[in-house]
């Protein structure tokens, strides 16, 4: 089980440096955690409050690949979310999606994730595929409303805001 994560990890980690991410934050500070989402310091750290919704991907990935393939094994299926979120990252990463984050969300300073913080959300999927695996449905759900209304009320975003943001962007005034 643990070589089909570590060749994840490992394929993104490289795909996010030929890209050109930067390893850690520029501003030489090895806090794992930065909490300021205006500034230049969101994403490159290997936590920030981002990290919370990354773990509403897990949730949400093991939801639809349960629902799509009930039979595949649990754990193809962890690779498969955790191939997802991979994807996912050097989706979010790119020059096209960049842009669109600084142009439709909150995150105006944001450059792209740094690879330790691609790494922080891989992780963050990680864990939660493996809380929608070990809750009830109910449970899951409630963890998902719960970590929406939680970033809402602590940095007035939330992972259905920024979806939202990215599909239907305000247009200027």
């Amino acid at each position: 089980m643990v070589g089909p994560v570590l060749l994840i990890f490992l394929a993104m980690v490289v795909a996010l440096t030929v890209m050109g991410q930067p390893l850690w934050c520029a501003c030489g500070s090895w806090a794992p955690w930065s909490d300021d989402i205006h500034s230049a310091h969101n994403s490159q750290h290997l936590v920030d409050p981002y990290f919370f919704t990354h773990i509403l991907h897990g949730v949400l990935f093991y939801a639809v690949i349960r629902l799509l393939w009930p039979r595949m094994a649990l754990a193809r299926r962890f690779w498969l979310a955790l191939g997802l979120e991979a994807l996912w990252e050097l989706f979010e990463n790119s020059d096209m999606v960049v842009e669109r984050f600084r142009q439709t969300t909150v995150s105006l300073h944001y450059h792209g994730d740094s690879i330790a913080n691609s790494v922080g959300d891989l992780l963050a999927c990680a864990a939660g595929f493996g809380a929608a695996a070990s809750l009830p449905v109910w449970g899951s759900v409630a963890l998902v409303l719960v970590t929406e209304l939680m970033l809402y009320v602590w940095i007035k975003d939330s992972l259905f805001l920024v979806i939202w943001a990215l599909i239907f962007p305000e247009k200027p005034q």
